[in-house]
């Protein structure tokens, strides 16, 4: 689905050599109206370094959108995570949180903070399906994609799945909010689409990941764009371990188990929102 925008091609481009993760393509050499520049997957569809440049020809410029969008990105995700550390906090604390907040309200605002991170999880891969082509000279598309389908930009892939997460993550934390579900109904209805959200967002940050790294594993301490994935990759992790321990046996269930899937869900929560918030100075620079 598509709607009409204002858009123009005005340089031509010639690719001189492309480098990344196999079947990705993250980093191209191009030849642009004489010049030859480098480009990078992750600033190409964020716009980070274009959203001041003489590129962006008016101030409704995709450049100038996308650079608002990545604002909103950083802050709608620091809520939704921010929304998620306090309910797993509180989980983790019950005589501070006593009876104000006992666990069908903590589960209300697990399910506050999904409605966040799905939101600029949408704004992300919007923003993704309209980059347009990293080896293109294109500076503005004539079309603006709500979703779109593009499996071959890594970065819109990455976008994609974490969408789908987030959708996931609505699910489970709604049906945490039903009462009286037996052992099977909190596997089918909780854990299942938190296991299978958490897949998707480690999925997800990992291409992220090797997007801004142009391999399969790098280090690149000096690169505020390599330090937001790998935090948000670490989050990502600690989201997968917590669904593995959050499992529900037919047995008794397991305290400890429980309280580990918690602090591991408080461990994810606080790296996303590290992340988030890292978003907003890259927003300004350049990427790596």
């Amino acid at each position: 689905m598509d709607q009409p925008s204002q858009g123009h091609l005005d340089l031509r481009s010639q690719a001189l050599s492309a480098v990344g993760p196999w079947p990705f393509t993250t980093r191209v050499a191009l030849e642009i109206g004489g010049v030859i520049r480098q480009r990078t997957s992750r600033s190409h569809r964020k716009r980070v370094s274009e959203a001041c440049s003489s590129h962006s020809a008016s101030p409704d410029s995709w450049a100038r959108i996308s650079h608002r969008l990545n604002l909103w990105i950083g802050s709608v995700f620091a809520i939704g995570a921010l929304l998620f550390a306090v309910a797993s906090g509180l989980a983790l604390m019950p005589a501070i949180a006593g009876h104000v907040f006992d666990q069908p309200r903590i589960n209300a605002i697990y399910f506050a903070g999904s409605i966040p991170f799905t939101i600029a999880a949408w704004l992300q891969l919007y923003q993704a399906a309209n980059a347009g082509e990293l080896d293109s000279g294109t500076v503005d598309s004539d079309r603006r994609f709500l979703f779109g389908w593009f499996p071959h930009r890594i970065g819109w892939t990455s976008s994609a799945l974490q969408f789908m997460g987030t959708v996931l993550f609505n699910l489970n934390t709604l049906d945490a909010m039903l009462p009286t579900l037996n052992w099977f109904q909190q596997d089918l209805l909780i854990w299942l689409p938190d296991f299978a959200g958490s897949v998707l967002f480690l999925v997800s940050g990992y291409l992220a990941f090797i997007e801004t790294c142009h391999r399969y594993w790098a280090w690149k301490p000096r690169s505020l764009a390599w330090w937001i994935v790998f935090i948000n990759l670490a989050g990502c992790v600690g989201f997968m371990s917590s669904a593995v321990f959050a499992w529900v046996s037919p047995g008794a269930a397991n305290p400890e188990f429980a309280t580990f899937a918690t602090m591991l869900t408080l461990q994810g929560a606080v790296c996303f929102l590290v992340g988030a918030l890292l978003m907003l100075p890259e927003a300004g620079i350049g990427s790596a």
